[in-house]
C-alpha cells in the first residue's frame, strides 16, 4: 500500500510538471507574437487568419484525442503531445508569410489541444484513484506557468530574438519531457479499474443521457473559458477606454484576474472538500457573475480592478470540476468533449464581445460573461446529483 501510495505521489508531480509545462510553453509563444507579426509583414487580418490555425488545429486533435488516449494509453499520448508541443513551438519565427504562419500553428495548436486531453485524462484517472477532489490543483501549475512564462518572456523579450527564445523554449520543454515522461510512461494509469463501477452504474441509464451529461459539463467549461478570453482581449481596453487609465494601469487589469484565478486554484482543492461539487460551482459561478458586474460597470478603476480579481476567484474551479466530471462519466472521450466545448467557448468570447460592443457598448457586452457565469452556477444546481457523484 506504501509503495502504490508512493507511486501516486510521483505520477501526480509527474502530472502537474505537464500542466505547467504546456502553460508555460503557449505564454512563451504568445509574448512574441507582435514580432513574429512584424518579421512576417502580416496585416492585422492576415494575422488573425494565421492565428486561426491554432483554434483549429486545438479543436480537432481535441476531437480524435479521446480515441487515441482509450487506444494508446493517456500517459504515451501526453508524452507525444509534449515533444510535438517542444517542437513545433521553434517553427513561428522560421516563416516569412501569414501562409506558411498559419500552417506551422496548425500543427502546434493540434500539439496543444493534444496534450490538454492527454493529461486532463491522466488527471481524472488520477482523481479517481486518490479519492480527493485534486483536480484544481493541475489547473493551477496551468496558470502559474503561464505567468512564469509570460513573466520570462517579457524579460528576455529585449535580448533575444524570437527565434533564439522560441527555440529555447524547445529545448527546456524537451529536458523537461524526457525527466517528467520517464516517470510518466513508468507509472501504471491507476484508474481504469476504479473508473469501471461508476462507469457501469452510470451507463445503466440511457447512454443519451451520460452523453447529455457530458455535454451539460462542457457548457459549464464554455461558459468559463467565455469570461477567460473575453477578458483576456477586451480587459484591458475597458479600462482606457471606459474608465481612462492609463496603459499601464489597464494591463494590471488582466494580471489582477489571471493572478486570482491561479490563488483560486491553488485553494481549490481545500474548497471542493468543504463544500463539494455542486456548492463550489453554485458559489463560483454566482461569485464570477458579481464580480464581472461590478468589473464592466463599475465608474471607478479601482472598483472595476477589484471585479476583475473576484471574476477570476469566482471563475476558478469551475473549468477543473467540469472536465473532471465529464471525464468520470465518459472517460477520455468525455474529456475531449468538455475541453472542446470549453476552448469554443473561450474562441467565441472575443469576436462575440467585440460585435456586442458594436451594437451596444463595450461595459454592456462584458456583462454577458457575469450572465453566463450564472448560467453555469444554475446548470451546476440542476446537475447537482451527478455533481456529486
Amino acid at each position: 500500500m506504501p509503495g502504490n501510495g508512493n507511486s501516486l505521489t510521483r505520477l501526480r508531480v509527474a502530472i502537474t510538471v505537464f500542466f505547467a509545462l504546456d502553460g508555460f510553453v503557449f505564454a512563451g509563444w504568445v509574448v512574441r507574437i507582435p514580432a513574429i507579426k512584424e518579421q512576417t509583414g502580416a496585416s492585422a487580418s492576415a494575422l488573425g487568419l494565421a492565428l486561426l490555425g491554432v483554434s483549429a488545429g486545438a479543436v480537432v486533435t481535441m476531437i480524435l484525442t479521446g480515441r487515441l488516449c482509450r487506444r494508446y494509453g493517456n500517459h504515451q499520448v501526453t508524452v507525444v503531445c509534449a515533444v510535438l508541443l517542444s517542437l513545433s513551438v521553434a517553427l513561428p519565427p522560421l516563416t516569412h508569410s501569414a501562409l506558411a504562419l498559419g500552417l506551422v500553428l496548425l500543427l502546434f495548436g493540434a500539439a496543444y489541444g493534444g496534450i490538454n486531453v492527454a493529461f486532463n485524462s491522466a488527471a481524472v484517472d488520477l482523481v479517481a484513484a486518490l479519492g480527493r477532489p485534486i483536480m484544481p490543483s493541475f489547473h493551477a501549475a496551468f496558470s502559474l506557468g503561464g505567468m512564469i512564462g509570460a513573466g520570462l518572456g517579457g524579460l528576455v523579450a529585449g535580448a533575444l530574438s524570437p527565434t533564439r527564445h522560441l527555440l529555447l523554449l524547445t529545448v527546456v520543454g524537451l529536458l523537461v519531457t524526457a525527466v517528467a515522461g520517464r516517470t510518466l510512461l513508468r507509472c501504471e494509469p491507476p484508474a481504469p479499474p476504479e473508473r469501471g463501477q461508476p462507469e457501469e452504474g452510470a451507463r445503466v441509464r440511457p447512454a443519451g443521457r451520460t452523453r447529455g451529461l457530458v455535454l451539460v459539463f462542457g457548457l459549464i467549461a464554455g461558459c468559463t473559458a467565455y469570461g477567460e478570453g473575453a477578458l483576456a482581449d477586451w480587459g484591458a481596453l475597458h479600462l482606457e477606454q471606459d474608465l481612462d487609465a492609463s496603459p499601464g494601469a489597464a494591463a494590471v487589469g488582466y494580471s489582477c484576474f489571471a493572478l486570482a484565478m491561479t490563488v483560486g486554484r491553488l485553494t481549490g482543492t481545500t474548497l471542493l472538500e468543504r463544500l463539494g461539487r455542486t456548492r463550489t460551482v453554485v458559489a463560483g459561478g454566482t461569485t464570477a457573475a458579481a464580480g464581472m458586474l461590478l468589473g464592466s460597470l463599475a465608474p471607478s478603476l479601482w472598483a472595476a480592478l477589484l471585479g476583475y480579481a473576484v471574476t477570476g476567484i469566482g471563475l476558478a474551479n469551475l473549468f477543473p470540476v467540469a472536465v473532471e466530471r465529464a471525464g468520470a462519466l465518459a472517460g477520455p472521450g468525455g474529456v475531449a468533449t468538455a475541453s472542446t466545448l470549453g476552448y469554443g467557448g473561450m474562441l467565441l468570447g472575443p469576436p462575440a464581445i467585440g460585435f456586442m460592443a458594436d451594437w451596444f457598448s463595450l461595459p454592456a457586452a462584458l456583462t454577458s460573461v457575469a450572465i453566463l457565469a450564472a448560467l453555469a452556477a444554475v446548470i451546476g444546481l440542476a446537475t447537482r446529483t451527478a455533481m456529486a457523484r
